[in-house]
């Protein structure tokens, strides 16, 4: 490592931004091709693209600061306030959504039967699996808790059991979700009801996936002996996401499932 007289991270020349790019592009445009075309295979290329992008990005990243000593306490302070505005920037992402749904909910229009649940829609029971998602997304807040305060007294067995537990949790509440779309009485196209589930709803679906694959690759990075008790931000940056997807679902069960319904 070459010497410096300063404690930032002046990053190497990387091919990642760019084959990102052109991953982004081929996704867009291949899903164009598939909602017009129905070929979704320019779609499913981009896609890959993104995940071999990813990998190797992500595998650059955590060579940088774990075997090459780049992230220094000034970098991981500019990391912390990266996400931190990064979460802040998903708060007001899904303020949007629940800002179209109290827009229509507490002042239904003529065209939608001027109530609320708009007439013809069959919503779910919130004590049916909407309660038990809850309690899912509570116990995991519990577990990925418990796995911080192990890494933080360098307990490493309850470190890989509070993560493995979370990981599982997540995995069980998207299939949850899965099963529950499935059965929906009611599709995306169904009024502004439907619209408004369904794109909150997937949104914040979407982001437990994302969740459960950080949570998946810092519990392997911790089984590999990456974290240690004082030098451990990338676990710390996935809890603190997991934490914003708990408390958005709180948010989208009172709402949405139970006063919504």
């Amino acid at each position: 490592m070459q010497k410096s007289n300063h404690p930032f991270h002046l990053v190497d020349p990387s091919p990642w931004p760019l084959t990102g790019s052109i991953g982004a592009m081929t996704m867009t445009s291949g899903m164009v091709m598939w909602f017009h075309m129905k070929n979704p295979t320019l779609m499913f290329l981009g896609i890959m693209i993104l995940i071999l992008t990813m990998i190797q990005w992500w595998r650059d990243i955590v060579r940088e600061g774990t075997y090459q000593g780049k992230h220094t306490i000034m970098v991981t302070n500019g990391l912390k306030w990266g996400m931190i505005l990064f979460i802040i920037s998903e708060i007001f992402f899904f303020i949007s959504f629940f800002w179209g749904f109290f827009h229509s909910s507490l002042a239904p229009t003529i065209e939608i039967g001027m109530s609320w649940p708009p007439k013809g829609i069959k919503t779910f029971n919130p004590m049916d699996i909407p309660l038990l998602n809850t309690t899912i997304l509570l116990c995991s807040g519990i577990t990925i808790t418990w796995a911080h305060h192990s890494i933080m007294n360098k307990n490493h067995n309850q470190t890989i059991k509070g993560l493995f537990l979370t990981v599982t949790l997540g995995i069980y509440f998207t299939i949850l979700q899965a099963y529950e779309y499935l059965e929906s009485p009611f599709t995306i196209s169904d009024s502004v009801y439907g619209s408004c589930f369904f794109m909150a709803t997937g949104f914040h679906g979407i982001h437990v996936i994302i969740g459960t694959t950080f949570l998946l690759v810092c519990l392997i990075r911790t089984m590999k002996f990456h974290f240690s008790n004082k030098h451990h931000f990338g676990f710390e940056a996935a809890a603190w996401y997991w934490h914003f997807v708990d408390v958005v679902w709180l948010f989208l069960y009172i709402s949405i499932y139970w006063w919504g319904s």
